[in-house]
Parts: C-alpha cells; sequence; structure tokens
C-alpha cells in the first residue's frame, strides 16, 4: 500500500463529504477509493470512517487521525516545495482563508495577474466568517485588526490604512457634501454594528491636526453588521458610510465612490496575513504576499491621490480663504 497516496485519498473522502465525490475529484474509481480507506483502517487498526447510505462521518480516532495526516501532506507538499525553489521555479497549490469581505474585495481581484506572472501556481481558497480554523491549515490566512496586535500567531503586516468616509457620486449630486464633521447631522447616514462601536455616534479623527478626534451625533438610516452589505448599499446612493480604506481603494480610483472629509478617518486598522509556524516559507507563499502587498498599497496610494486631488479642486469653492 502507497501509504501517503491512502492518506490522501482519506483526507479528500472527508474533504469531498463521500467516496463517489472523492473519487471524481481525485480521477480514480469509487473502487479504488474505497481499496485504500479499508487498507490504511487495515495498517492503523480503527475505523476512521462512518458509513451510512446517506453520508459518512469521521469517528473519534478518525478525527484525531485525519488532524495528523493533514500536516503531514502538508510537510510533504513543503518538500517538494524546498526542492522546487532550489530551481526558481514558483509552483503548487496555495492554500488561503479569508472572511467573505477580504475573500471578494482583496483576494479575488489579485488572483489572474498573480497567475498570469506564475501560471504553475493554483489556489485552493477557503472563504470562512471568523472562526476557529488553524492557521496551520492553511499557506496564509488574511486578517485585519487594530495595528500592533498580539495574538500569539506569526503574522506579516500587508498594510495599515484608515477608515474613511464615502459617498456615491449620485448621493452627493443630489445632498452635496459634509464641509465639516457637523455636517453629518444634515445627511443620510450608514454605520457598522460592532460591540465595541456606539450606533449614533461616529468618532472621527484628523491626522492633520495632531490627531484632534470629534464626536458626532447622527442618525443611522441603516445599521448592518456585515461590511460588504454596507460598502453595496453605499455604493447604491443609500447614503455615506465608512470603509476600510483597502476594500473602499478600488472603488475611489474607478470614480464609484468618493471620499469625504478628507483628512478625517474613522480608525486605524492592519490588513496582516497569518503564517503557519514552520520555518519553511514556500517561494509560492513568499511571491503572493509581495504580490498582494504591492497591489493593495498601490491601489491605497491612488485612492489617497485622487482623494487629496479632489480636496484640493473643491477647496476655492469651499474655503474663502483660499482665494
Amino acid at each position: 500500500m502507497d501509504k501517503l497516496q491512502a492518506m490522501h485519498v482519506f483526507q479528500a473522502v472527508v474533504d469531498e463529504g463521500g467516496f463517489a465525490a472523492a473519487a471524481r475529484a481525485l480521477d480514480m474509481s469509487p473502487a479504488g477509493v474505497t481499496r485504500y480507506v479499508s487498507e490504511l483502517e487495515s495498517d492503523v487498526g480503527a475505523r476512521l470512517l462512518q458509513r451510512t447510505t446517506r453520508k459518512v462521518s469521521l469517528t473519534e480516532a478518525g478525527e484525531a487521525y485525519l488532524a495528523r495526516v493533514r500536516h503531514i501532506l502538508n510537510d510533504v507538499e513543503d518538500a517538494r516545495a524546498v526542492a522546487q525553489a532550489h530551481t526558481m521555479e514558483i509552483a503548487g497549490v496555495l492554500h488561503i482563508s479569508a472572511s467573505p469581505l477580504l475573500a471578494t474585495h482583496l483576494l479575488a481581484p489579485v488572483i489572474a495577474g498573480f497567475r498570469r506572472l506564475h501560471p504553475q501556481v493554483t489556489f485552493d481558497v477557503s472563504v470562512e466568517a471568523v472562526g476557529p480554523s488553524s492557521v496551520s491549515d492553511y499557506d496564509i490566512k488574511l486578517l485585519t485588526a487594530p495595528s500592533g496586535f498580539n495574538a500569539n500567531l506569526i503574522a506579516r503586516p500587508i498594510i495599515t490604512t484608515m477608515g474613511v468616509l464615502c459617498a456615491s457620486p449620485e448621493y452627493l449630486n443630489e445632498r452635496g457634501a459634509p464641509l465639516t464633521p457637523d455636517d453629518l447631522k444634515d445627511h443620510d447616514c450608514l454605520q457598522f454594528k460592532h460591540q465595541d462601536r456606539r450606533i449614533g455616534m461616529v468618532q472621527l479623527t484628523n491626522p492633520e491636526a495632531d490627531g484632534l478626534t470629534v464626536e458626532v451625533p447622527v442618525r443611522p438610516v441603516c445599521q448592518v453588521n456585515y461590511l460588504d452589505t454596507l460598502l453595496r448599499a453605499v455604493l447604491d446612493g443609500a447614503g455615506i458610510g465608512s470603509q476600510p480604506m483597502e476594500l473602499a481603494a478600488p472603488y475611489l480610483n474607478t470614480g464609484k465612490l468618493v471620499r469625504v472629509l478628507a483628512p478625517w478617518t474613522t480608525g486605524q486598522l492592519t490588513l496582516y496575513a497569518a503564517l503557519p509556524s514552520r520555518k519553511f516559507l514556500p517561494a509560492r507563499t513568499q511571491a503572493f504576499l509581495e504580490y498582494l502587498t504591492e497591489r493593495t498599497r498601490n491601489s491605497v496610494h491612488a485612492a489617497m491621490e485622487r482623494a487629496a486631488q479632489q480636496r484640493d479642486a473643491a477647496r476655492p469653492l469651499s474655503d474663502p480663504l483660499s482665494e
């Protein structure tokens, strides 16, 4: 029995949810899949899977065994990547975990460009809400957190940005742009619901005035606990809302959104790439981290430049002292 292949087949049965699905994914016969799993169970002396007519589930022994199998197969893949690194070939499967928001707005837009540079790299992306999944299950786990957080993770910062207030051009054409923080009281505001934030109050910081911070009472027309929903509503002209700059940047750069009340910000966050506790970083991981970092920083820089130009263009109309 090829034990590594048997482990690979066993993992596929669990991940694909059954023997037939695993057979299709591995381009094997169902009988071959069944044989590998049976031989593996005989080798370890324990039943690893419970089989019924409707589903396949892990036994207690199977759960413990699967955890070790995943590490072993990851190490085998890393060993293969080490050999490939000696030939400077960037290839293999890149396993990435990200929240729905980061996967949609940061990860998905860079896949095509990266694969044009490195066509031998493929992606296995797990989109999941914040949960207990281990960083060691992936090459990269994308997450956002306050700057300087310490969660006992090996984490590389991609970019530190701020939250910015945005609105659609259609909304601003109809309602006008706020010129001071107090003007938000007269606008339709959309707020993100979070346990650390007070609904009905917007806290703004001015980095150009020694970090001056003010709180503005508002009457939100929409409260939502999912940033993607908030972004969609702002894009559709529902009002003014705060977004992390790295997520808003593509829309600011194309003119689908306009930043308002610059240079005021609504907070600061850092985008991190959490890495497994392994000494060796595969070449494909290193290359993708460099690509993602460069693309994200360039996009944010362009958005900030555009916002500054819009602010300068509007200043003669809104600031009589500048005339």
